[in-house]
């Protein structure tokens, strides 16, 4: 049994994730985190709402509320959605917990203690209009690199490319407008990356060699362009204070950590709040301090690649203690909406909440992952969701559950059938299985998750196949112990479909494993041996048969859909 710590990236603070958000880190770290621990691993699944920084402080002043209690709301808001998702984490924090705040300050001190930060004065953007200075994403303006008219001053939504509010053409205020905006001078902290390059690079040399291509391409690239030293303080009211003991002069002024200073130490900030949820049966250092046992796997779309591929890793490094740093970072594309991007800030495409308004969580967890954007982005549409859900959920799994079941229970009774021995069609079928299931394992080994959501639809195939094959409605006229004996296989195929999909689709998993009366059923896992017999669900066991597990779309559905959300983005 190996210990697997899993992150998902933070999702901001301000407001309900879109799909692409949900796909891009979140859902594929819980498929991977949920199969780990049906497989015997000691798995911790960590993550946590990014609650400082600009977005956090106009979201709230949109809203009217004081910053810390629209995060109040709107963390409680997010987790329910993802609570909604089936989302299994380990624990779901918040980086404005004193946990965090304690862990960012002792960073920031034992990196200013080894020489990595450094106090400079620089000029920042200042707006008479709003009386402050202006952080990052509080100018907003036109990308010099790709001319997008909305790009912010950290980072270009369109090209991704990292910016400088005193980059961006025409900027304005993103607080009142206000294109009234000077240049002055003001004192910041700077993290030396540039001192931590060789370093960095020997690391991603050791460690890149199995990302993704996506991920290791992103990271080098940043490495090949230099590592330049950034500012890790921010002038807002919302935030990690730097502490006065260090820079009494910057801690007057009301200076604040970054939010990506802060927010990739709230991973452990997370994991320590939830080890002092249960001080005496949890140690959070274990997975995070001289974690040499542990195996770290990050999830996040292309955008976060940087931050977390070279800046925290830098970070991690300069403090020179013993932090355990990623072993595999698994990226994403993005996913778009009719080759268009969901976008938060714009309000373009589905949204989480309104998903689960439509239709139950295993829908979307299914589509999401068998379409994720692995190698090339992919787009959503409401025709090819259709498609997916009723070929695969209703026609392959969910037909084949519910016409087994209520075909035995007509012709047999409430209880498995028993019928003849197992023949030369339920070896071969047992053989078959086995070697999609060990397919199956070896993808989700590799989290190729559209490869593995491929494997599984196989396995849900072979069940359709064997029945069309052994067609027990003919048998029974016939010969109705022949037809016991499909039927008897095809249950045992429920039972090992219900346990393999768990991951994929949690609460149908779930029912489908609940139709069975079986008085020990532990099971976490099939091993090819059972896969090959198909006999754990023994003849005489009570079963009911559950609600259709996936409806159908219709075409009426379809219209309902474009109505509310809309096509193609114009």
């Amino acid at each position: 049994m190996a210990r697997h710590l899993i992150t998902s990236a933070l999702p901001y603070i301000n407001g309900i994730k879109h799909l692409g958000n949900m796909v891009g880190s979140m859902l594929p770290a819980d498929v991977y985190s949920r199969y780990l621990r049906q497989r015997g691993h000691d798995v911790l699944y960590i993550c946590a709402t990014d609650e400082h920084g600009t977005p956090a402080e106009l979201a709230a002043k949109e809203q009217g509320l004081p910053v810390a209690e629209f995060c109040g709301k709107a963390h409680d808001a997010q987790k329910a959605v993802y609570d909604g998702f089936g989302l299994a984490f380990d624990h779901f924090g918040r980086s404005s917990s004193a946990q965090n705040a304690e862990l960012t300050q002792h960073f920031a001190r034992k990196l200013n203690e080894n020489g990595f930060i450094e106090e400079r004065a620089i000029r920042q953007v200042y707006s008479p209009a709003d009386g402050r200075f202006l952080p990052d994403r509080y100018v907003e303006g036109t990308c010099p690199h790709c001319g997008y008219d909305k790009a912010r001053g950290d980072q270009c939504e369109n090209c991704t490319r990292v910016l400088d509010p005193t980059d961006l053409i025409n900027p304005r205020s993103a607080i009142s407008g206000s294109t009234e905006l000077e240049v002055r001078e003001t004192k910041h902290l700077f993290l030396l990356q540039s001192k931590l390059q060789v370093e960095v690079e020997e690391w991603i040399a050791r460690t890149a060699g199995e990302w993704p291509q996506l991920a290791s391409s992103i990271a080098r690239k940043w490495l090949t362009e230099g590592l330049h030293d950034r500012a890790i303080t921010r002038d807002l009211d919302w935030g990690v204070p730097v502490p006065a003991d260090t820079w009494p002069e910057l801690a007057a002024e009301g200076k604040v950590f970054y939010v990506w200073f802060d927010a990739p130490i709230e991973y452990i900030g997370s994991t320590k709040e939830w080890s002092d949820e249960n001080p005496a049966d949890r140690d959070w250092k274990s997975w995070w301090y001289k974690a040499d046992d542990v195996r770290y796997t990050q999830f996040m779309a292309k955008d976060n690649v940087p931050f977390h591929s070279v800046m925290f890793p830098a970070t991690e490094m300069g403090v020179r203690e013993p932090w355990k740093k990623v072993d595999y970072l698994k990226s994403f594309n993005w996913l778009t909406y009719y080759g268009g991007k969901f976008s938060t800030s714009q309000k373009r495409g589905i949204f989480t909440d309104a998903a689960l308004e439509i239709l139950p969580a295993d829908y979307w967890r299914y589509f999401l992952i068998a379409n994720a954007p692995e190698s090339d982005d992919s787009s959503f549409t409401w025709e090819h969701f259709a498609a997916t859900v009723n070929k695969d959920l209703a026609d392959t799994l969910g037909n084949f559950v519910n016409r087994v079941l209520s075909f035995s229970r007509k012709r047999f009774g409430d209880d498995v059938p028993a019928g003849k021995e197992a023949g030369e069609a339920e070896a071969k079928l047992g053989t078959e299985i086995a070697g999609l299931l060990s397919e199956y394992e070896a993808q989700m080994e590799a989290l190729q998750f559209r490869k593995a959501a491929s494997a599984l639809r196989a396995l849900w195939s072979a069940g359709n196949s064997y029945l069309e094959e052994k067609a027990p409605w003919l048998e029974i006229k016939t010969d109705p112990e022949a037809a016991a004996l499909t039927l008897r296989t095809a249950m045992n195929l429920i039972h090992l479909y219900a346990v393999v999909s768990e991951p994929f689709i949690p609460a149908s998993s779930k029912a489908m494993r609940g139709a069975f009366a079986l008085a020990d059923d532990t099971a976490t896992w099939v091993t090819a041996e059972q896969a090959v017999a198909l006999d754990t669900v023994p003849a005489g066991t009570a079963f009911t048969v559950p609600p259709v597990l996936f409806a159908k779309i219709t075409e009426e559905d379809l219209e309902s859909y474009r109505e509310r959300f809309g096509g193609a983005p114009e």
